[in-house]
């Protein structure tokens, strides 16, 4: 593990997370052990646009339940259960962070879904999987923490099959002006890597990617950080309870990057060559 990796898993990483997902929601009035998915959706889409942008990616990769999909940086497991429930495809989840995955495991052994999704604690850049493995791969949120964007995609390039979708939603640099910290994936500069779209675009195609297409979710995702903000209680479910104690903070300031054209949301859909 390299430093920046230790970094990164010192920003996510926090011991007393599952226990504060399940407080919230016996908060809210939620029994614990009878939770359903559905109940999960305020806090576990741990990024832009939450459940809407999970959908809206699923759509795009036309994915049968004959396929097996693999989430690069899977966090608690949202985007997994997602897939799941929404294609009946075999899913595996990756994440640096070990209480992510303890968390996924926990949450969807919980809601039942243990028996159809599968999560394993790693590195992105050297994941403990076969040759052309996957049938499809998607990454929500998760390069922003990787500056060897290189080794990355051709790791994912790796594990995909010939044809395979791979769809990816990231915030990526707009401009040449500072972006403005703290951020939802990162305290400071040091632990932050944003590429601009066209960067993005050659290293995927560098990394044996047709890029099919290239999505703009500016307007999307202003008015998503703008609801948020100015949602309600802490005690109850949502993503602040992934970002510690400056989540309100870390909200504005990314509104504000985005508002002032720091950065911009990207999604990018790309095939395997």
């Amino acid at each position: 593990m390299n430093n920046i990796e230790a970094g990164v898993i010192k920003h996510y990483g926090d011991a007393q997370l599952l226990s504060r997902i399940l407080k919230a929601f016996e908060v809210a009035g939620l029994d614990r052990n009878s939770l359903q998915a559905a109940d999960l959706a305020p806090v576990e889409a741990f990024h832009t646009g939450g459940k809407k942008a999970t959908q809206y990616a699923i759509d795009k990769m036309s994915l049968n339940n004959q396929q097996h999909v693999l989430d690069v940086g899977c966090g608690i497991g949202g985007t997994v259960r997602h897939i799941a429930k929404q294609t009946a495809c075999r899913v595996t989840g990756i994440d640096l962070t070990p209480e992510y995955i303890e968390t996924a495991r926990t949450l969807s052994e919980l809601t039942g879904f243990d028996d159809r999704v599968e999560f394993k604690t790693g590195s992105a850049l050297d994941m403990p999987f076969e040759n052309t493995g996957f049938d499809a791969a998607i990454s929500l949120h998760v390069a922003m923490n990787i500056f060897d964007r290189r080794n990355l995609y051709s790791e994912i390039a790796r594990v995909l099959k010939p044809g395979a979708i791979f769809c990816l939603f990231d915030m990526m640099k707009k401009g040449h002006h500072a972006v403005r910290y703290p951020v939802p994936w990162a305290q400071s500069a040091q632990t932050s890597c944003l590429n601009t779209a066209d960067e993005t675009f050659e290293l995927l195609d560098n990394a044996g990617f047709y890029i099919d297409e290239v999505d703009d979710r500016t307007d999307f995702a202003r008015d998503f950080f703008k609801q948020h903000i100015s949602a309600g209680r802490e005690d109850l479910p949502g993503i602040h309870l992934l970002m510690g104690e400056n989540a309100v903070e870390k909200l504005k300031n990314v509104l504000w990057n985005i508002e002032n054209e720091r950065i911009v949301p990207v999604q990018m859909i790309a095939r395997r060559r």
